[in-house]
C-alpha cells in the first residue's frame, strides 16, 4: 500500500528542457495502414481504442496504404501540396513583415500546415469553421485572397475588418470562417452552438470547432463537449495537439487522460487521432466526421498530432523551454515533404518542379504583398479612418456615441 504519511503535491514535468536532447519516445508511432476504418454509425462504444492510436496513411517509403487511403486523385493531391507551400511561403514572408515593424503581430503554421489545409477540403458550401489562431490554412485552401489577408494582418486602410481586429485574426463569413476570439476556447462553444442552430432550423450546414492542447484545460472545452454530446449537435471537435501550448508542455493541460481524444470518451463521442502531418490521412479522417455529422449521427471528436516547428508566435522565444533541435527529432515529418514524395513516388511529381513551383508561390505572394502595402502598412501609409470606429456597431448609434463622434470630428 502506498505510504498514507506525507501527501505530495504532482507537477508534470517535460521530458526534456532546454539543451537536453529531444525524447519524444512518448510518442507511440503505430504501422501506417493498420487503424480500420469503421461505418459512420458505428457505435462509439466499440471504438474507444481508436482515441489511443493513431490513423495513417502514408508510410515511410511515401506509399498510400490502408483503409483510410485512396479518397484523393493526384490533381487533388497537387492542389493540396500547392495550398501548403503556399501557407508556409506566406508565413515566411508575413514573418519578415512583422520583423520588419509592418505589422506588430504575426503567429506562423510552419509544421502544421496539413491540419487546416486538408480539413478544408472535406467541407462543403455553407459549412462553418470556429477557428484557432493557427487556421489560415482553411483560407489558403478555399481560394481567400492573399492580399485580402495581408490588409488585415496590416490593419491599412483596406482591411475588411477595419482596424478592429488583431493582425491574423480573420473573418469570413463567405469563406466560412468565422471572427476569431483571441479569448482561449470561446469558439468552441460557439460552433456548437452554431451547429445546433443549423439543425433546429433544418439546415444541411455542419460546423468545425478548433483549439490547441492548451486550451482544452478551459472550461469552454468541456462544456462545449456536453451540449455536443447531449443534443447530438452537427459539429466536428478538432484539436490540434502541436505539443507546446504557448510555453507549456501538453502534459498540464491533458491531464491524466493519456491522449486528448480520450477526453471525448466520458461524453460518448466517437474520439480519434490522426496523423496531423500526413494530408491524406487529414482529409479521410476529416470526411468520415463531416459525413457522420451531416447524416445527424452527431460529434466527432478528432486530435491532430503535429508540431509546432516555429514559435508560438513572433513575441516568443521557443529556445527558452525546448531544445533548439526538436523540432528536426519530430518523428512524424514535415507535412510538405511528406506529400511532396508521395506525388513523386506515384510518378507526377519531381523535385525539379517542386523547385519551380516554389519559385512561382514566392513571387505570387511577393506580388500580393506589394499590393497590399500599396493601401499602408502599421507604420506607413492608408490607415481605417477614425469614423470605422463609430460605424457598424449599432442599427441605431446611442446618443453618446453621437456625442464622442462629433467631438472627434469624424
Amino acid at each position: 500500500m502506498a505510504d498514507a504519511g506525507m501527501l505530495r503535491f504532482h507537477v508534470p514535468e517535460p521530458e526534456v528542457r532546454p539543451g537536453g536532447t529531444p525524447d519524444f519516445s512518448n510518442v507511440t508511432i503505430v504501422v501506417a495502414g493498420s487503424v480500420p476504418r469503421p461505418e459512420i454509425d458505428v457505435d462509439p462504444r466499440t471504438i474507444r481504442d481508436m482515441a489511443f492510436s493513431i490513423i495513417r496513411v502514408l508510410n515511410r517509403d511515401g506509399e498510400a496504404v490502408g483503409p483510410w487511403a485512396g479518397l484523393l486523385s493526384s490533381e487533388e493531391l497537387l492542389e493540396g501540396l500547392r495550398n501548403m507551400m503556399t501557407l508556409r511561403t506566406f508565413d515566411a514572408r508575413m514573418q519578415m513583415a512583422q520583423r520588419q515593424g509592418k505589422t506588430s503581430f504575426y503567429m506562423q503554421h510552419l509544421g502544421e500546415e496539413a491540419v487546416s489545409c486538408a480539413f478544408r477540403k472535406a467541407l462543403a458550401p455553407g459549412d462553418m469553421n470556429f477557428p484557432t489562431y493557427r487556421q489560415a490554412g482553411l483560407l489558403i485552401a478555399d481560394g481567400y485572397p492573399m492580399v485580402t489577408m495581408m490588409n488585415q494582418i496590416y490593419s491599412n486602410e483596406a482591411d475588411p475588418l477595419k482596424g478592429r481586429q488583431l493582425p491574423i485574426m480573420y473573418s469570413s463569413k463567405e469563406h466560412g470562417f468565422f471572427s476569431i476570439s483571441g479569448n482561449l476556447a470561446t469558439q468552441y462553444i460557439q460552433a456548437v452552438g452554431w451547429a445546433m442552430a443549423s439543425a433546429i432550423s433544418n439546415d444541411s450546414r455542419i460546423a468545425a470547432a478548433w483549439i490547441g492542447d492548451g486550451s482544452t484545460a478551459e472550461s469552454d472545452f468541456h462544456s462545449a463537449l456536453v451540449f455536443a454530446s447531449t443534443y447530438k449537435a452537427p459539429v466536428v471537435l478538432n484539436v490540434v495537439n502541436n505539443q507546446w501550448a504557448i510555453s507549456t508542455f501538453q502534459g498540464i493541460a491533458r491531464g491524466g487522460s493519456g491522449t486528448f481524444a480520450a477526453r471525448g470518451l466520458g461524453f460518448g463521442i466517437p474520439s480519434l487521432r490522426v496523423d496531423g502531418n500526413d494530408y491524406l490521412a487529414v482529409h479521410a479522417v476529416a470526411k468520415w466526421a463531416a459525413e457522420r455529422a451531416r447524416s445527424n449521427l452527431g460529434p466527432t471528436l478528432v486530435e491532430y498530432v503535429t508540431y509546432r516547428a516555429g514559435a508560438h508566435s513572433s513575441s516568443d522565444d521557443p529556445s527558452a523551454y525546448r531544445p533548439k533541435t526538436e523540432s528536426d527529432a519530430w518523428p512524424l515529418g514535415d507535412p510538405v515533404m511528406r506529400l511532396k514524395n508521395h506525388l513523386i513516388k506515384l510518378g507526377v511529381w519531381s523535385d525539379e518542379r517542386h523547385a519551380q513551383a516554389e519559385a512561382e508561390i514566392l513571387d505570387t505572394v511577393i506580388a500580393a504583398q506589394k499590393e497590399a502595402e500599396s493601401h499602408g502598412t502599421l507604420h506607413a501609409g492608408g490607415k481605417p479612418s477614425t469614423r470605422e470606429m463609430f460605424e457598424g456597431v449599432f442599427a441605431e448609434m446611442p446618443p453618446h456615441l453621437r456625442r464622442q463622434r462629433q467631438q472627434a470630428g469624424v
